[in-house]
């Protein structure tokens, strides 16, 4: 199972949320398209949590709010966040894709099991410099990447034969 995100702050605070929401529809006005209420339930469930999340299961928190919004519309919606960088898909070892919000968070870095798919998220200035650097010596401005570390946890070590 995978484990609940690292976040610098435990709770969306309203005005982050309105600029995110801004941001959003900025985006949607740009590509053409229409704000809905429909898009903004979905924005608002998503930012409101703290793990990554499948398709699937931000479909499944939606519905509880509006039971009318169907899969394909937070489907398209998902890709619509991470458009404007309010998402980003993360890909773990399942297969699955997870998303997760980076409205005002902090690059982080994951650490994936990949016998029992659980992760670690963890912070490296180290990595971060990293990125920098290697875009200033191929002249781009960096906006954001990814790391992911695989390995075994230490519970999967102890509990029996290694999958890799």
């Amino acid at each position: 199972m995978l484990q609940k995100r690292i976040d610098d702050q435990t709770s969306i605070s309203r005005e982050s949320l309105r600029e995110a929401q801004e941001r959003f529809h900025q985006h949607l006005k740009r590509v053409g398209l229409k704000v809905t209420e429909q898009r903004d339930t979905i924005l608002l469930t998503f930012l409101e949590t703290h793990e990554h999340l499948s398709t699937e299961q931000l479909h499944q928190l939606v519905r509880k709010r509006d039971a009318r919004i169907g899969f394909t519309t937070v489907y398209r919606t998902l890709k619509l966040l991470a458009e404007c960088g309010l998402a980003s898909e993360v890909a773990f070892h399942d297969g699955i894709a997870r998303y997760e919000h980076q409205h005002n968070r902090r690059s982080h870095h994951h650490m994936v099991c990949t016998q029992c798919g659980g992760s670690v998220e963890f912070f490296s200035s180290e990595v971060d410099r990293l990125e920098q650097e290697i875009g200033r010596k191929h002249h781009y401005l960096t906006t954001r990447h990814t790391f992911q570390i695989y390995g075994l946890c230490e519970d999967c070590r102890k509990s029996g034969p290694r999958v890799i």
